[in-house]
């Protein structure tokens, strides 16, 4: 993924900060928004490390044990904590925007940047595969699965009008966070006993599999950019100001129409690779790795 070195400086990171500092003479204080408690320590004015450097090691430190995971705190609230100059603790924070640890954006604040889930394009692919791969554990919250009518998407997967379609719609979570939102159209005819399968923590394909003996064979997929719409925005917990990707695929099991699926993608978290040789084809063992 783009970020994984991200995630492995965070590691190496807070071990050679806990190396220097002595954490027994760290201040716990009850902090709004920061779960469970703010852990810091203030910087030793008579060290030779630089004041700004300090409380740089320091929030590596925090941002590593995973006590911003709720949000980052506010400069005003740094700057009480540290007890140093805004220009002491702004240098601190230019250099943990100048590493890719944190964003910085005007008007709304500073947010810690999360590791994106990079999706090798080209083929099919299974998302649930694609995060838990990554070393996520993928769950799925199920907003609705039954077996409906819809005469619109029965047409556009080249089915009589009065197909009865099997439902689904889910967000889909990468640990805690929401990465995506799913809609899926499955023709009834093959997929009816979806219906009693609990989706929290599987995927679709591995469903159709085991309890209805079929898998997808041919089909295609389209991506593109968009913003999503009011519940979309909600239930991604995303700004509707905030860009996803939208991912439509069609899909056969035995030349017959088996999936229509719409899928809603985070865009901050998300992203797409592909790899080609001398001749331009692709790849199909991949050796290029994203997360370098």
């Amino acid at each position: 993924m783009a970020n994984t070195t991200t995630q492995h400086r965070y590691s190496s990171v807070r071990q050679a900060a806990d190396l220097h500092f002595d954490r027994q003479n760290t201040t716990k204080v009850r902090t709004l928004g920061i779960v469970p408690e703010a852990q810091f320590r203030k910087p030793d004015r008579s060290s030779p490390m630089p004041l700004w450097a300090q409380i740089l090691e320091d929030l590596r430190v925090r941002l590593a044990s995973g006590e911003f995971e709720t949000g980052f705190p506010p400069e005003r609230e740094l700057f009480e904590q540290y007890g140093t100059s805004r220009h002491t603790l702004r240098d601190a924070m230019r250099r943990l925007h100048a590493e890719g640890l944190i964003s910085r954006e005007r008007g709304r604040g500073t947010f810690m940047n999360r590791p994106a889930i990079e999706q090798r394009s080209g083929a099919r692919y299974s998302l649930f595969h694609s995060i838990e791969d990554q070393g996520f554990e993928q769950r799925s919250i199920v907003i609705a699965l039954e077996k409906r009518v819809d005469a619109a998407i029965a047409t556009q997967m080249e089915l009589p009008a009065a197909t009865k379609l099997i439902y689904l719609r889910r967000v889909r979570h990468a640990d805690e966070t929401p990465i995506a939102t799913d809609e899926i159209w499955l023709n009834g005819r093959i997929a009816a006993p979806l219906l009693k399968a609990d989706f929290q923590h599987t995927s679709v394909y591995t469903e159709l599999e085991q309890r209805c003996g079929t898998r997808p064979g041919a089909g295609w997929e389209r991506v593109r950019p968009a913003l999503p719409n009011v519940d979309e925005a909600t239930q991604l917990g995303i700004d509707p100001a905030a860009p996803v990707f939208v991912v439509e695929r069609f899909t056969r099991a035995a030349q017959k129409p088996l999936e229509w699926r719409r899928t809603v993608i985070r865009g901050d978290l998300y992203s797409f690779y592909s790899e080609w040789n001398d001749v331009g084809s692709q790849v199909d063992q991949p050796t290029f790795n994203p997360s370098t």
